[in-house]
């Protein structure tokens, strides 16, 4: 019997509670549950709504029952509906009336919203906890890279000479703002709404605060109507989450280009590439490929909330069950590919002398050349047409700028003297750019030291 057919005079059809049931999927919440439970009916016996005995007794089985479930004893009955009421079932199957006194002053509307929060603050933990690992691999990577010149491109085509550690620097900043956007979500999503009941609260004179603060909650909600009906959380939880999907697709597709022959600036490690059936030279890029093509899962998941909030009324509603899927497919999801994707980076063998080669290639010190120029007192836009010329030139010649002769060089402005050999050798185009944030070792090296600190203070 379903604990809330009293008003009901027939069974509900088995293809209803098959359609309205979410035990399949909500049973993974059931630590929350009971340890939202457990809180809920301490207080009881605490403020007297309940006796003290009733609740020690219920709050010892409740986590008898958390045992016995972590150690696979129990299996969830889908005609209970959902893990709420199967663990209310379970534990008055155990201890019998005083069981049935475990849901005063609360309704399932409060109840789950209770569970989503804490479950998800557990997900924002264990994901932050892959990123810093991720962005500690990056901070390995570039001090092990301050001198590994590649080119930097924009539009795909080579730009300037940069260094491997900038490139990778700029991912960290990336992956930052990543972990400092779960943090903010984290102190919004840590508010207590357990009190709000199924929507205006109760008679009874419950104590949330004492409740929050043993699920180490920062705060309750105000609002009884928006304490149930909130999913705000999760949606931003999920906005989150699809921003990071972005950042690890887009370095997902510089893996994938970087290990192609025609790059050939890293080899992906065996244990994160896979082969071909018919052809046997293959060595395909499938961990990077399959983070880039997941991160549409991600993303659909956050339309998916979005568009089950969009038209609801206050305040709850059973469409909001359609949360769970998407969120826990989302975090599964992301963490999967943090997990797959950090040991791909930190395994990689990195081409430096190909990096190198390509940097030379491109003209990639035209930039630096128009520069030394307007050092010498040419105006930017001459010197930038002047340089255009001589780039053209060499294309002809099928030769790179450095290669000139003086006296080449010297056919397209009299402001040329030895010394712009040194000025446009890719070292110093590099290390010339000691700008904050920009690529030379100096300034990498500040960035390091302050991604370091950034780690420290996360991982307190």
């Amino acid at each position: 019997m379903k604990l809330w057919s009293g008003r009901f005079k027939k069974e509900t059809d088995s293809l209803m509670d098959d359609f309205n049931a979410s035990i399949r999927f909500d049973s993974r919440m059931y630590r929350q549950d009971i340890l939202g439970s457990a809180a809920h009916v301490r207080m009881l016996g605490e403020c007297g709504i309940i006796s003290s005995a009733d609740a020690q007794l219920i709050r010892k089985a409740l986590f008898e029952i958390l045992d016995d479930i972590e150690k696979g004893k129990i299996e969830f009955d889908v005609a209970a509906e959902d893990i709420h009421m199967n663990i209310e079932n379970i534990l008055i199957d155990r201890i019998g009336q005083v069981g049935k006194k475990l849901h005063t002053g609360r309704s399932r509307n409060d109840q789950v919203a209770l569970d989503f929060r804490m479950f998800l603050r557990d997900e924002i933990k264990a994901i932050k906890a892959l990123l810093i690992d991720l962005e500690s691999i990056l901070l390995k990577l570039s001090e092990n890279n301050l001198d590994t010149i590649m080119p930097g491109y924009t539009h795909l085509q080579r730009a300037q000479p940069i260094t491997l550690a900038h490139h990778l620097m700029a991912y960290f900043q990336m992956f930052r703002r990543d972990i400092e956007r779960l943090n903010d979500c984290y102190r919004r999503m840590n508010v207590m709404p357990l009190g709000s009941g199924a929507l205006a609260s109760t008679t009874y004179p419950i104590n949330r605060m004492m409740v929050a603060e043993e699920l180490e909650f920062e705060r309750i909600t105000e609002n009884s109507l928006d304490g149930v009906s909130d999913r705000d959380f999760a949606i931003e939880l999920a906005s989150c989450l699809s921003i990071i999907m972005v950042h690890l697709s887009r370095f997902s597709e510089e893996i994938i280009l970087w290990s192609s022959l025609e790059f050939g600036f890293i080899e992906l490690d065996d244990a994160y590439s896979t082969g071909s059936s018919i052809m046997p030279q293959k060595k395909n890029p499938d961990a990077a490929e399959l983070v880039r093509g997941k991160s549409g899962r991600v993303f659909g998941s956050l339309m998916s909330l979005l568009t089950v909030m969009k038209g609801l009324p206050l305040a709850y509603n059973k469409d909001m069950q359609e949360d769970k899927e998407a969120m826990f497919d989302a975090v599964d999801t992301v963490k999967g590919c943090l997990m797959v994707f950090n040991r791909m980076l930190d395994t990689m063998k990195i081409n430096k002398s190909c990096m190198l080669n390509a940097a030379k290639g491109g003209f990639t010190n035209a930039t630096d050349l128009a520069d030394y120029l307007v050092k010498k007192g040419v105006p930017f836009r001459d010197s930038h047409e002047i340089v255009g010329k001589m780039v053209a030139y060499c294309i002809e010649k099928k030769i790179a700028l450095e290669d000139l002769t003086l006296e080449e060089m010297q056919n397209f402005s009299g402001h040329i003297s030895n010394d712009v050999y040194d000025e446009i050798s890719l070292d110093a185009c590099v290390n010339g750019r000691r700008v904050p944030g920009g690529p030379a070792a100096e300034s990498i090296l500040v960035s390091i030291k302050s991604g370091k600190a950034f780690l420290d203070e996360q991982k307190k």
